[in-house]
C-alpha cells in the first residue's frame, strides 16, 4: 500500500461539511467544559446569554465574546501567576512556558499538562508530514530550547515521526553549521531571520550549504516564512525547500502549515481549530479573499481553554481549492501577512515591516537591514532603512541604495525612504523573532515625549 501524503489522511481530507459537523460539535463540548471549569469564563458566557445547549452551528460562534490579549494578561497581573483562567490544577502541569514577547509589564504565562503536550506534537506533525519529512530524516533544531515554547513541540513530533532528532539549544552559529554538516541533517528548523544568518555564516566559515545534505527547511516564528523574496533566498541559500508554519504561545503549537505542493499559502488545521477572519475594527466577518484578523478557537489544551482569541494577526483566507494537494482544509494565503498593531503611520501612508522585508530580500546583496522611525526638526516623521552591504564597492553601493530607495517609495504611495548604509557588522542579529523596527519618533508639540512601539 503507497505511503499517505497526510499525517490524518480521514480528517485532512473530510468534505466541508464533514468538517463544519465535526467543528459544530466540539464547539458545543469546549463551552460546555470551559463554563464548567473556568468561572472567568463562565461569567463572560453568562453575560452573553452563550451555554453549550445554545451553540446549533458555527454561526453561534459568533456570540462568544471576543478574548484579548490585554484581558488575559490583566487577569494574570491580578491573580497571578496565571490568572483566573486555568481549567486543571496547577499541580497537573508538566510544562511551562512563556511568550517570546510583550506589549505589557509582562509576558503571558500558561501551563501544559500530558493531554496537551501529546496534542501539541500531533499538531506538529500534521505540518512535518505534510512537507515531506519521514522517519529516514535527520532534523536539526537551530533554537535555544528555553521558556518561549518556539520549536519544543516540533522536536517531539520528530520524535513521534521517528526521525533522528538533534537539538542545537546552546550552541553557537558556527556551531550549528558544524553539525549540521557533520551529522548530515537532511531538516532544519529555525525562524526566517535565523535561517538567513546560519546561511551568512556558512559563507564565512567557506562551507557551501546549497552543496550540502538540507533538503528541507522548517520555518516558524516570523511572517517572513511566506514573504516570496525571503523564502526564494532561503531556498537559494540552502539548496532546500523552505516550508512555513505559524504557532502561538496561547494555544502552544501550530495551527497553519504549507504543504509539499506549496500553493503560496498554508493551510488551517480545521479538525483541531476554527479559525475566523473579521474587520479588526468592527469583529464583523471578511469574506474569502479580503484581509482580515484572525480570531482562534482552540480544541486542543487541556488547561487554558482558547475561544476566539485574537491574534492581531493579518490573513487572507482563500478555499481548499487553491491547493492541489487534495486536502479540504482552507488556506491563508501568503500565510500570516503581518499584525494589525505592526502597522506604522508615516505622513499619512500605511507602512508594514513585512512589505518593507519584501522589498529588502530582492537584494541579495543585503545581509541585514533595520527600519527607524524619527522625527525631523521637532515636526515631521521620517523614515530610514538602514542596510549592511559588505564587500561592496562604492558604486555598487550607491547603486543598491538608490535602487532600493525607488523601490519603496513606488510601493509606497510616493513616500520617501532615506536609505543608508550600515557599518559591517553592526546591526542586531536574531535567533528568535526578529525586531527590526526601531520607533523613535516623539509626539509633536511635548518635550520629547516618545510614541508607543
Amino acid at each position: 500500500m503507497p505511503e499517505s501524503t497526510y499525517w490524518n489522511p480521514r480528517h485532512e481530507t473530510m468534505p466541508r461539511d464533514q468538517i463544519e459537523a465535526l467543528q459544530t460539535r466540539k464547539l458545543k463540548n469546549l463551552v460546555a467544559w470551559t463554563q464548567a471549569s473556568v468561572p472567568w469564563h463562565a461569567a463572560r458566557f453568562s453575560k452573553a446569554g452563550v451555554s453549550a445547549d445554545s451553540i446549533g452551528g458555527l454561526k453561534d460562534l459568533q456570540r462568544i465574546p471576543m478574548m484579548t490579549r490585554d484581558e488575559w494578561m490583566q487577569a494574570q497581573l491580578q491573580s497571578p501567576p496565571y490568572g483566573p483562567l486555568l481549567a486543571a490544577p496547577e499541580e497537573k502541569a508538566v510544562r511551562y512556558h512563556l511568550t517570546s514577547g510583550t506589549t505589557g509589564r509582562i509576558p503571558l504565562q500558561v501551563l501544559d499538562g500530558m493531554k496537551d503536550w501529546e496534542w501539541i506534537a500531533e499538531m506538529w506533525c500534521y505540518g512535518f508530514w505534510g512537507f515531506g519529512v519521514r522517519p529516514s530524516d535527520i532534523v536539526f533544531f537551530a533554537f535555544s530550547y528555553g521558556t518561549f515554547v518556539g520549536f519544543w513541540g516540533a522536536h517531539y513530533a520528530c520524535e513521534k515521526i521517528g526521525c533522528l532528532v538533534l537539538p542545537g539549544g546552546n550552541m553557537t552559529t558556527e556551531a550549528r553549521v558544524k553539525q549540521i554538516m557533520n551529522m548530515k541533517a537532511t531538516v532544519v528548523c529555525s525562524t526566517p531571520t535565523y535561517a538567513l544568518r546560519m546561511a551568512q555564516e556558512a559563507k564565512t566559515m567557506g562551507v557551501d550549504l546549497a552543496a550540502g545534505p538540507v533538503k528541507r527547511l522548517i520555518l516558524s516564528g516570523e511572517p517572513a516564512g511566506s514573504i516570496p523574496a525571503t523564502k526564494r533566498l532561503i531556498e537559494e541559500e540552502w539548496g532546500a525547500r523552505a516550508a512555513d508554519t505559524a504557532g502561538m504561545t496561547e494555544v502552544g503549537t501550530i495551527m497553519i502549515f504549507e504543504c509539499s505542493k506549496q500553493p503560496g499559502g498554508t493551510h488551517i488545521i480545521e479538525d483541531h481549530y476554527i479559525e475566523e477572519v473579521v474587520n479588526p475594527d468592527t469583529g464583523e466577518p471578511v469574506p474569502y479573499g479580503e484581509m482580515g484578523e484572525r480570531l482562534i478557537t482552540s480544541f486542543g489544551r487541556g488547561f487554558i481553554p482558547v475561544l476566539r482569541y485574537r491574534t492581531r494577526d493579518l490573513v487572507v483566507r482563500v478555499p481548499a481549492s487553491h491547493c492541489s494537494c487534495g486536502r479540504t482544509f482552507d488556506l491563508y494565503e501568503g500565510g500570516i501577512r503581518g499584525r494589525v498593531d505592526d502597522m506604522k503611520l508615516v505622513r499619512g501612508t500605511n507602512v508594514y515591516p513585512r512589505a518593507v522585508e519584501a522589498i529588502v530580500r530582492e537584494f541579495k546583496e543585503i545581509d541585514e537591514f533595520r527600519i527607524r522611525l524619527y522625527t525631523a526638526d521637532g515636526r515631521q516623521d521620517e523614515i530610514e532603512v538602514l542596510v549592511e552591504i559588505p564587500g561592496g564597492d562604492g558604486a555598487q553601493t550607491e547603486r543598491i541604495l538608490k535602487n532600493l530607495s525607488t523601490s519603496l517609495s513606488e510601493a509606497h504611495e510616493g513616500l520617501r525612504f532615506g536609505v543608508k548604509k550600515a557599518e559591517d557588522g553592526s546591526l542586531p542579529r536574531f535567533e528568535l523573532k526578529a525586531k527590526r523596527l526601531q520607533d523613535d519618533r516623539i509626539v509633536i508639540g511635548t518635550a520629547g515625549e516618545r510614541r508607543s512601539t
